[in-house]
This record gives structure tokens, sequence and C-alpha cells, in this order.
């Protein structure tokens, strides 16, 4: 029912945990983001911007011509709104919980985090600017979620969306720097997420592909990091 274009990275776990707490049956399609997958005519026509993850619905609700998306959390709004399962579509004031953490990942978590581990990881000479400021960044934004888990089980209430467009990147925090341990709140809800059997499913969802494929050889850092228009 639904093709998903993936490489195992925080982005591409986001939906592969959100189709299996769905349980709706999937088909994986490498996108290998190292060797340049991503690049390709063929998944242009999915994703303009040349991102993974993309899907393609084949059997759409309203029942027409397969519907093709691209950017995480559109999929995630699409999917849940599809199957009617964490994402309150009856509940406006609960439905905005959702959104508002929803694209706190999207434009904030996420990308700073990235920028993050680029300059702590990736990047070919170690910058202490760029270090400094995109750690001491994903330091304040665990703050943030660090305070909004210490009364409540999951980030808007019930589990949602939300939960899983953020655990991925928020799992990586050693990565990033951070202390766990200033953060108990975090720390008890990594630990909780990491429990549900859909979550362990989505994320071994193409393990080891990315120990096959570095990303630390000349050519995958010019595919990765040197792209212009």
């Amino acid at each position: 029912m639904i093709d998903l274009f993936y490489w195992p990275t925080p982005n591409g776990w986001k939906i592969s945990i959100l189709l299996e707490e769905l349980a709706v049956p999937y088909t994986v399609h490498p996108i290998n983001i190292s060797k340049g997958d991503q690049f390709a005519p063929e998944f242009l026509k999915i994703a303009p911007n040349n991102r993974m993850p993309a899907i393609i619905d084949q059997a759409p609700a309203d029942g027409g011509a397969s519907i093709s998306l691209f950017e995480s959390g559109a999929i995630m709004q699409y999917l849940a709104r599809k199957h009617d399962q964490f994402y309150p579509v009856d509940d406006v004031r609960a439905q905005a919980e959702v959104d508002q953490w929803l694209f706190w990942q999207v434009g904030g978590l996420g990308p700073m985090a990235g920028q993050c581990h680029h300059f702590r990881h990736y990047a070919p000479e170690k910058i202490p600017y760029g270090i400094e400021r995109y750690t001491n960044e994903v330091s304040r934004l665990y703050g943030v979620l660090d305070r909004r888990l210490a009364d409540r089980e999951f980030i808007a209430g019930a589990y949602s969306i939300a939960d899983m467009a953020i655990w991925p990147w928020a799992k990586l925090w050693e990565n990033q720097g951070q202390d766990l341990s200033k953060f108990p709140h975090m720390q008890r809800w990594l630990e909780q997420m990491a429990a549900r059997p859909a979550v362990v499913k989505g994320l071994a969802v193409g393990e080891g592909w990315r120990e096959q494929n570095p990303v630390t050889d000349e050519k995958a850092r010019a595919i990765l990091f040197g792209q212009k228009a």
C-alpha cells in the first residue's frame, strides 16, 4: 500500500516508526544518500527537494490515483490523518498541541541537531565557533523538551506523531555533545519510547546500511555537503 523511499537517518526513522505503529503494509526503497540516489531523476519526480524520506500511497483514502509526498512532517500528518491514529483530527485543541511540537522538531530540533552533528563529526576541520554554537542551541532545545515532559507522559499529552518525530533526533543526544543527566524528564521519555515494539521495529529498518556506506570519504562528502543549485 505504501512505498517508502528511505535511508536509516533520523528523518527516515520518523516514517518507518510511524508505519510500524500504524501496522500498515509498506515496501522500502533504499535511497543511498552517500551515493547520490536522492538526485536521480526518477526520485526527483517524487521528492523535488532531493531529500528522503518520501512516500507513494498506492491506495489513497479518496479512491483516486496514487499520491506521492515528500517532507517528513507532511508525510506524518498525511498518514496519521488517513488512518485516524496518533493525530487528533476531531479535537482542534489537541491537534494544535501536536502540530506545535511537530513543527518544533521540523523547524528547530532537526536542523539544529543536524548542524551540531555536522560540525562535531563531519566537518573536514574542527571549527570551535560552529561546534559551540550548535551544541549550545541543542542544549537549549533539550531544556525546552525536558520542561515540557515534566508533567506529562508524552509530548502532546497522548502519544502522537510529535513523539515519533522528536525521538529519532533526541536519541542521538550523545553525538550532539549533551549531558543527559541535566534532562531527567527527557531521559525517562527516551527510555519509554525505546521500549515500544513498533519503535524498535521502525529503528531496525535498514540497520547496517550506513555502516556499509560511510559518509567519511571525499566522494560521499561532496554528494552530501557540496550540492548547489
